[in-house]
């Protein structure tokens, strides 16, 4: 559990730094963040079932109440302590549960806006390119109308 916990923030991080110039890297760590996250859900889900405590349902107060803690303006870790290092392993559990679907559902709109942006713009290398190629076509047109106004002469 503590190395899909890890390897989901680390591969956040690393598709951070990766956006600048690499949409690709950027894409496929999102999703390997995605993947480590899904693995934690399983097994926190895992963890309740052989435990014999009770899975909230999305809909129930107590993860009505963990999913506002979303909307605290002044929201940090200490928002969410009680409830994480709660002694009681069910609150624990399904309190990182509540926030892994958050996150989930956060870094899926981020992989669709991503995937969007790589369509319509393309990547770091192909932009490069195109300015590569735009100012040999701009110093290849500038050559042509140097030669044409001497020939005139």
């Amino acid at each position: 559990m503590v190395q899909a916990a890890r390897s989901g923030k680390q591969n956040i991080a690393e598709a951070s730094l990766a956006s600048a110039t690499s949409k690709k890297t950027e894409l496929k760590l999102i999703g390997v963040s995605r993947a480590s996250f899904k693995e934690l859900l399983e097994d926190l889900e895992d963890f309740l079932r052989q435990k014999g405590l009770r899975l909230w349902r999305k809909d129930s107060n107590e993860a009505q109440t963990i999913r506002r803690l979303a909307y605290n303006p002044n929201k940090s870790y200490m928002t969410y302590k009680p409830y994480i290092e709660n002694k009681k392993p069910e609150i624990a559990a399904n309190t990182l549960i509540c926030l892994i679907h958050q996150t989930s559902f956060l870094l899926d709109q981020l992989l669709r806006r991503l995937e969007k942006d790589f369509l319509e713009k393309g990547g770091f290398t192909e932009r490069l390119y195109q300015k590569r190629k735009e100012k040999r076509d701009d110093r290849t047109n500038k050559t042509y109308e140097t030669y044409k106004t001497k020939e005139n002469y």
